[in-house]
């Protein structure tokens, strides 16, 4: 385990040398929760600022105290409202800058658009635009938790702390599944298998894979925006070209790789948003012989019908940690669980602040992880 130990909340802060202010961007009080625990585990108080719609929707952002000299460190939660919670973030990162922050720290634990980071035919790498945005406005330094694609990083000319939230999951799995030595850990996809491994390994546990149409379609248009035109208009280009066509792609039936027959199934992944992928990878595990299926996430989007979904369906239990409010989604679905994630936020805050190494936080953490 490489999880950040408990520390005592009135310790867990060397606090500082002065000159730390911690806002929340959210004018949704809703997505403020995680920003609360953050603060009560660093042992400070919230700064002060009002952020608000006006009645023609336009965010206003009012500092309310002085942020001149310090570090400022602003906790973002992406609400429903996705594009809202961003200029919020912009447009206070902005007043930062020029109320003379000393630095700016994003903490931004789920990363919006991190799924449009590849260009698909003629569309747009939107993370890379948002971070872009990002830097433009003041940004100094990014906290964020299990980008969808670790490459993200690199649309950043600023510094990009990537934390794992895996060591609070795997902790789960330990102490909340009683029979888990008799688990496998599944890969919905083979896009997932990396991440699969790294849980199975770290559990000393089977792994296995399901393949087929039920997959994940995503990695089918990566490859950008099909130009030259196919094979029947290449005569219009230039009598003489012959470019040879691609074969185009058939997913097999679908078939799960590895032994799951009486065993739990735990699926993990990064994102749950849309469940269809996950209800008929449950699905299939039932029909060859899992009994008991867990579904592992780090950010638990949740959108639209989802948690009636899942309480419909053949999954036992969903985990996520709280980088996203789901108190509705809870409500509506206990099958939902929630793993706070504050502790090594907080901590990287701290870290941050404080000029201390950040490598701690990222001990035992492979490049394929």
């Amino acid at each position: 385990m490489f999880c950040v130990p408990s520390i005592e909340t009135g310790a867990i802060m060397n606090i500082t040398k002065g000159g730390l202010v911690l806002f929340s961007a959210n004018s949704n009080s809703s997505c403020m929760e995680l920003s609360k625990r953050i603060a009560e585990r660093l042992g400070v108080e919230m700064g002060k600022v009002q952020v608000y719609q006006e009645p023609n929707r336009e965010t206003r952002v009012q500092i309310q105290e002085s942020v001149r000299g310090k570090d400022v460190f602003i906790i973002q939660t992406v609400s429903k409202d996705v594009n809202t919670t961003i200029m919020e973030l912009l447009i206070m990162v902005y007043a930062c800058k020029t109320s003379c922050a000393k630095s700016i720290i994003g903490v931004i634990p789920y990363f919006p658009y991190s799924k449009q980071c590849k260009m698909r035919k003629r569309g747009s790498i939107v993370s890379k635009l948002l971070a872009s945005m990002m830097c433009k406005a003041g940004l100094t330094h990014l906290i964020t938790m299990d980008l969808h694609q670790k490459e993200i990083q690199g649309f950043f000319n600023i510094p990009v702390d990537n934390l794992r939230a895996s060591p609070f999951l795997l902790q789960y799995i330990q102490e909340e599944i009683p029979d888990y030595r008799n688990a496998v850990i599944v890969a919905k996809s083979p896009a997932s298998a990396k991440r699969a491994q790294s849980f199975a390994e770290r559990l000393r546990l089977g792994i296995a894979v399901i393949h087929g149409e039920a997959q994940d379609a995503e990695s089918d248009m990566v490859d950008g925006r099909h130009s030259p035109p196919t094979a029947k208009n290449v005569a219009a280009i230039h009598p003489s070209l012959e470019i040879p066509m691609l074969i185009p792609k058939e997913k097999p039936p679908i078939t799960v790789v590895g032994d799951v027959g009486g065993r739990i199934a735990i699926i993990v992944d990064d994102i749950i948003d849309d469940v269809d992928s996950f209800l008929a990878a449950a699905e299939t595990l039932k029909e060859r012989g899992a009994y008991k299926i867990f579904v592992m996430a780090t950010h638990g989007l949740l959108s639209s019908d989802a948690p009636r979904l899942i309480e419909e369906s053949a999954i036992d239990e969903v985990v996520v940690t709280n980088t996203i409010p789901h108190e509705i989604q809870k409500l509506q679905c206990p099958k939902i669980k929630t793993v706070d994630i504050s502790m090594i936020l907080s901590e990287a805050i701290r870290r941050i602040h404080n000029g201390e190494s950040m490598s701690y936080l990222f001990r035992n953490i492979g490049l394929d992880d």
